[in-house]
């Protein structure tokens, strides 16, 4: 065989593994991305939820119905890691894959059509608890599923494919606060909640129906058809790995509070900084571009140089200049100052958030991947995650402080600092 015909051969080879890859990150990632915009959007038209489903005579009782919801959802998700992750663990990330986006696509609908209180009564919170309760199962199980499934398809370059996860929940964002901008900035208040509110909803349940089709024509992992298959994925996992389990939890500390605070931002632009509704939604859609595009060249970088570099580094960063950022955006309120803090918190989030699907699927043996990398990050997630929107939104109503945000991330650092220079100790982590 010739030269040119031996070149010609492997630019064809790179060029079809280049195209897996890419098959493989969008059938993964519209998931994930699926789950996070329909947390967004919950978040980022809070207020209005809270009149048309939370009817309450005090505006802020009605918004911290809301937020409760949105936060006892959550407890959904941990069942959902265990019963989805293992599910995974026995029977394929393929088989969970789809399961977990079908449910989500069903929860989402359910909120997109709902009536209001005042059309079908006390039936409306309810069904709309039972939703997030459906979208919190489902979405327990995607995190590790589709992360186990990156990993296992290319180890060697576990950091960069695994980072798609995160990157596609910036695209989520990004996406959500466009329709927060657009729908605020065109709509009166009355279409706005009159009808307006609804439309981020259909078009999420729409992504779910072009997720489950593609996740359908995926190929199982290699690995996992080669790994042991254990009866109790779970059983194993408390019983030999709670280590490697409290780990995963401490590390997402700091980026999942983080994450949730950017998504309170919208919120906490209009109630305590006196900016517009759209000011808040342009912030957060500056941070969610900033999140999908450097989340892949962090994680590659992590490939390179290891997570635990980046992750301590990132973290102290972060712990000194967090409140800060907080005092001057409340000392000059205005949507540049405003944009100015918030991009900081997502570059730093962003360099921080890279790393954690890979260092997370490298603590787990295949045999329980899933259902420890599903279960530590839902449990992360839930009591660090789930509950800031409406912590921070109490803390401001009990104490009538605006930095209480900047101190309650501080100290969501400290703990994921401890926690890494822990695992480098114990589990001598990259």
């Amino acid at each position: 065989m010739s030269t040119d015909s031996v070149g010609m051969t492997q630019a064809a080879s790179r060029q079809a593994e280049q195209s897996k890859i890419a098959r493989l990150i969008v059938a993964t990632s519209i998931g994930n991305a699926l789950e996070f915009y329909d947390l967004v959007v919950y978040g980022y038209f809070a207020g209005i939820l809270s009149k048309l489903f939370f009817p309450a005579q005090n505006h802020t009782v009605s918004l911290l119905l809301t937020l409760g919801t949105f936060a006892l959802s959550y407890l959904a998700r941990p069942v959902g890691a265990l019963v989805l992750g293992s599910y995974g663990d026995r029977h394929g990330r393929k088989a969970a894959l789809t399961l977990s986006i079908a449910m989500m696509t069903v929860g989402t609908g359910i909120v997109a059509l709902m009536p209001p209180y005042a059309t079908i009564g006390i039936a409306a919170p309810i069904l709309v608890f039972a939703s997030r309760l459906l979208q919190g199962f489902s979405a327990g199980g995607e995190f590790g599923s589709s992360t186990a499934f990156l990993v296992e398809h290319n180890p060697k370059r576990s950091g960069f494919m695994s980072s798609w996860q995160f990157a596609s929940q910036g695209a989520s964002t990004l996406l959500a606060s466009l329709f927060g901008a657009v729908l605020t900035s065109t709509l009166t208040p009355a279409q706005l909640e009159g009808w307006g509110w609804r439309i981020p909803f259909l078009f999420g349940m729409l992504i779910g129906p072009i997720g489950l089709y593609i996740r359908r024509r995926m190929d199982e992992t290699p690995e996992f058809e080669q790994a042991e298959k254990l009866a109790s994925p779970v059983r194993e996992m408390l019983a030999t790995q709670k280590e490697r389990l409290l780990v995963s939890v401490g590390s997402l500390v700091l980026t999942t509070t983080a994450n949730y605070m950017l998504l309170y931002m919208p919120t906490y632009a209009t109630r305590q900084l006196g900016l517009s509704p759209a000011s808040g939604f342009i912030a957060t859609l500056t941070a969610g571009f900033i999140m999908m595009v450097l989340v892949p060249v962090v994680g590659h970088l992590s490939d390179k140089y290891g997570r635990y570099r980046i992750m301590i580094t990132t973290g102290v960063v972060f712990f000194l200049t967090v409140y800060p950022a907080f005092v001057f955006m409340n000392a000059h309120p205005s949507l540049p100052t405003l944009i100015a803090a918030v991009v900081w918190v997502a570059l730093l989030k962003a360099t921080y958030f890279a790393p954690i699907p890979a260092l997370m699927a490298e603590l787990f043996p295949t045999a329980t991947r899933t259902t420890g990398m599903a279960f530590g990050y839902n449990i992360g997630t839930t009591v660090f995650g789930g509950f800031t929107p409406l912590a921070v939104a109490s803390l401001i109503a009990v104490t009538h402080n605006n930095l209480a945000p900047g101190l309650y991330l501080m100290i969501a650092a400290v703990l994921s600092l401890f926690t890494l220079v822990w695992a480098k100790r114990r589990l001598n982590i990259r």
